[in-house]
């Protein structure tokens, strides 16, 4: 059964929307802009090429990375991007709560990198998800995450975090899923990773170098990758059930995706699963987001794509706007064939947990702003959490170790911010001044320009220091980022 809510309501969770309008029609055949600016449509007769898949064995991970420029060949042009150990994306990471992931980084770039795993409720101290861990150009470092026994599954990923260069390494190419299976399996015929994620070329197939402007609304790619690939072909029977794994990976770029003619069932958002899944015909990723999705074919031929989506302006600041400007064809979904057997019913999921019948340690905001100035070496632009740019060398907020607080994010820019906190998911209870009804845990929140979202927080299972900020990484660059420590 769809949900019947409006398509306003369609955004109330941050990162995905519900629509209620019923699935039907073929998906329309859509061009994307090269950097030669020629037309790429889909429907090109290249199959979909899933990541290279590492699977844990009796509780461990062991993993090898390297970062690194390579050439590779993208949307039929031979390119330099970023890739880790030669691809784009990287390796997907399938494990298990209750697992260890130990992985070996090597910075074959000529710049300091280092390593996040986005969404994982992980130690953020030591040789874990330490964000302050600096590995210079040609030096390792060695990762260890002890995934808790009662972890949530679903669909997370990696990338670098190196404060000032997060934006041009993710862009470049540095990126990569991973996976925590559910412990109950769901049925389904195959599983596909979905890595989303944008990227323009200059005349010579060199990454394009982002103007102060671009930074301002936060840098979009010219092509709209899908596993590294320009509108992939997927083929399936119907009736048969797929599972996809989908992640935004986008440097800025929000994602309303569609994928009409086809029966789409949202398992969950970002480290949240919902109680009882819910069909779905539209859905709203912003940078950072994951969705889980079941896709049960019907026969006939659908395009996934990405509709325009108002991520505001950039106001006075040189009449810059956040807007993607154009529908884009992201893969074509061909269903034929002879009908398979119904597939049994999804598992019931646990019930989460509702922080909003709790008690509250603390209350506090978070004000994102942005401004002319004042920017990281010199920029144009202000990008600040609370008046205050990234500094760190200093603590912004500090919360008692198994507390609950409650935050209010306050959004005072004409642009949207997408708001991260590491290793502490979010419960999202209040839009706009509206109760939310739901139970819906998300690690990435959208606040939408001129807006509020309150959301609460239970600093639970470890202490030690990391960070929250703007998910549009060129924002976070320039300041949009701030340090909290659990004592």
């Amino acid at each position: 059964m769809m949900v019947d809510i409006s398509r306003r309501k369609a955004l109330i969770l941050g990162g995905v929307g519900i629509g209620g309008v019923a699935l039907g029609g073929t998906g329309l055949v859509l061009n994307q802009k090269s950097a030669t600016t020629r037309t790429a449509v889909a429907g090109s007769g290249v199959a979909l090429v899933l990541p290279t898949e590492l699977r844990s064995s009796n509780g461990v991970l062991t993993v090898a990375l390297e970062s690194s420029p390579q050439r590779i060949r993208i949307a039929g042009r031979d390119v330099h991007a970023l890739t880790y150990n030669g691809g784009l994306p990287g390796p997907t990471l399938r494990v298990r709560a209750g697992d260890i992931i130990n992985v070996s980084l090597r910075n074959g770039l000529t710049d300091p990198t280092n390593l996040h795993v986005h969404g994982l409720h992980v130690s953020p101290d030591d040789n874990s998800d330490n964000m302050f861990v600096m590995i210079n150009a040609g030096d390792s470092f060695d990762y260890s995450y002890a995934i808790p026994a009662d972890h949530q599954p679903g669909v997370y990923w990696y990338h670098p975090h190196q404060h000032g260069s997060v934006a041009d390494q993710v862009f470049g190419g540095l990126y990569g899923a991973i996976i925590v299976e559910d412990p109950e399996q769901i049925p389904a015929t195959r599983e596909r990773v979905l890595v989303i994620s944008d990227i323009s070329f200059d005349s010579s197939g060199t990454i394009s170098v982002a103007t102060e402007m671009e930074k301002m609304s936060g840098r979009e790619g010219e092509l709209v990758l899908v596993n590294g690939q320009l509108t992939p072909e997927l083929n399936a029977r119907p009736g048969e059930r797929e599972r996809w794994r989908v992640v935004n990976a986008c440097t800025s770029r929000y994602l309303q995706l569609r994928l009409d003619g086809q029966q789409i069932t949202l398992l969950g958002v970002d480290s949240g699963r919902f109680e009882a899944p819910r069909g779905v015909d539209e859905m709203i990723l912003a940078p950072g987001n994951r969705a889980d999705l079941l896709v049960t074919a019907r026969a006939g031929t659908s395009t996934l794509r990405a509709l325009p989506y108002n991520r505001g302006t950039s106001g006075g600041m040189m009449g810059s706007t956040g807007s993607n400007s154009a529908e884009v064809a992201l893969a074509t979904f061909t269903v034929f064939g002879a009908d398979t057997a119904a597939f049994a019913a999804i598992p019931d999921q646990p019930v989460p947990p509702d922080l909003r019948t709790g008690t509250v340690t603390a209350r506090r905001e978070l004000v994102f702003a942005m401004g002319m100035g004042g920017g990281m070496s010199g920029g144009m632009m202000s990008a600040t959490i609370n008046g205050h740019a990234f500094d760190a060398a200093r603590i912004d907020t500090t919360v008692q170790f198994g507390s609950v607080e409650e935050w209010m994010l306050t959004n005072t820019s004409t642009l949207d911010h997408p708001m991260h906190l590491h290793v502490w998911p979010m419960q999202i209870v209040e839009r706009a001044g509206q109760p939310v009804e739901e139970v819906i845990w998300q690690d990435v929140v959208n606040v939408p320009a001129r807006s509020t979202v309150r959301v609460r927080v239970a600093f639970t299972d470890f202490s030690g220091r990391t960070v929250y900020h703007c998910h549009i990484l060129d924002h976070e660059d320039a300041g949009m980022m701030g340090i909290i420590q659990a004592l």
